[in-house]
């Protein structure tokens, strides 16, 4: 027996019109893939694919950071249907990190993780940001160094310095994630942390942190006493 497509169930029970009915909260997750989905594959709804993968990975987040090929195992999944998701997935990302964005004063470790967190946490790569303050510790930019690990990034300590300078900044703090998770620093973390606060000293910029973002947990070298 051949299924009916979504389009012909009744109105109250579609996705797209439940969500403007009663709110996008009361659907899915199944549902939710669905209308990102648009459509299912030969004998399935768009629900139905949902439902699958949502099987597969358990979580959104599972999911936001798996690779091309394992998404390319379902069938009825494409370039076109990955790429909505992982466009979704940056939505979401950039959403988070806009909302928890400090403004004024950065006050604690805990805040900058905060403002991090929700972007670096589930990255394959280590990435490495820099928070410019003025004097008064307001965020004047945010610097995206070069993927990689931090051997790959101590030559770059210079610049780093450099563009601190040319925008004014005062202090800075160091932030990069650790894919696996373990936020624990690794003697090339360590390594890297003495070499930009000394770099720093020597032109009157105070480095005040570094952090190190893992699976919701931080840590800090300030608070940890290792600056």
């Amino acid at each position: 027996m051949v299924k009916k497509s979504i389009k012909d169930w009744p109105r109250n029970e579609r996705p797209r019109e439940r969500l403007f009915k009663y709110g996008e909260h009361t659907l899915s997750n199944a549902e939710l893939l669905a209308i990102l989905f648009r459509n299912g594959s030969r004998g399935r709804t768009a629900v139905d694919l949902g439902r699958e993968v949502i099987t597969h990975f358990k979580t959104f987040r599972n999911m936001s950071h798996t690779s091309l090929q394992e998404f390319k195992r379902f069938k009825g999944i494409g370039k076109a249907k990955i790429a909505q998701l992982r466009s979704a997935f940056e939505v979401a990302r950039r959403f988070m990190t806009e909302k928890k964005n400090v403004q004024g004063t950065v006050d604690s470790p805990a805040e900058v993780a905060g403002l991090f967190m929700p972007r670096l946490r589930d990255l394959k790569k280590e990435i490495f940001k820099i928070l410019l303050l003025d004097s008064k510790n307001n965020i004047i930019d945010i610097l995206e160094i070069d993927e990689g690990s931090v051997d790959n990034a101590a030559p770059q300590i210079r610049d780093i310095v450099l563009k601190a300078l040319q925008r004014f900044s005062v202090s800075i703090i160091a932030v990069h994630n650790h894919p696996s998770g373990d936020p624990e620093p690794s003697e090339e973390d360590i390594a890297f942390t003495r070499n930009l606060k000394k770099a720093g000293e020597i032109l009157e910029l105070n480095l005040l942190d570094h952090i190190i973002v893992g699976d919701n947990r931080y840590y800090s070298f300030t608070e940890k006493t290792r600056l």
